[in-house]
């Protein structure tokens, strides 16, 4: 039985092998695997890639009281590597992880923290911003900004009826997404439908 245990080390070579040099899942070796997590489901950042920015307009959502721009939530999460004990020490798997991110200084916290912002505040075009906030996404941990959102002021129901529908729409997009491997979610349901 002990020979069914995955280990710490087994498991990043798993996490490795899934991912291709710029975080895109490999379906050919994630096929291989029965088990394996990609690293916006694991920072349970799905939720808010920046292609989702129109849903949260059209929803008229709220972020400390003011109409939601992702790109704002971006810039406050780089801001908040530098308190990641995570991430502090692990910082040198990170760098490989995010290399592909030209610019990036990985000697130390606060200056990944510092070049990402300086990269993703003078970036080119949305490839290479897109591509840097993928990176952060896969670094820093989601959720507490998915729990500040909130509905606009005219909303008449609950804040969690809000987030419910905000989930459905963000669903739907990612049930139209299913041959993006970009998109890791859609990625591994389609994977999965083929061990059944």
């Amino acid at each position: 039985m002990a020979d069914a245990l995955i280990t710490d080390s087994d498991l990043k070579i798993i996490l490795q092998e899934v991912f291709y040099t710029k975080l895109n899942i490999n379906e050919e070796n994630a096929k291989q695997h029965r088990i394996w997590v990609t690293g916006l489901i694991h920072k349970e950042a799905y939720f808010i890639i920046p292609e989702l920015q129109p849903i949260f307009d059209t929803f008229s959502t709220l972020y400390n009281s003011n109409s939601l721009v992702l790109g704002d939530i971006y810039l406050t999460m780089a801001d908040a590597l530098i308190t990641d004990s995570d991430l502090k020490s692990n910082l040198s798997k990170v760098s490989n992880r995010i290399s592909h991110c030209s610019g990036l200084d990985c000697s130390a916290i606060d200056k990944l923290r510092d070049s990402w912002k300086e990269q993703f505040e003078n970036a080119q075009n949305d490839t290479q911003k897109n591509e840097l906030i993928l990176a952060l996404l896969t670094l820093k941990k989601a959720k507490y900004y998915w729990n500040q959102i909130q509905p606009p002021n005219d909303w008449t129901s609950s804040v969690e009826t809000f987030k419910d529908q905000l989930l459905l729409e963000i669903g739907r997009f990612y049930s139209e997404q299913s041959n993006q491997t970009k998109y890791h979610i859609p990625c591994f349901f389609k994977i999965l439908r083929q061990f059944a």
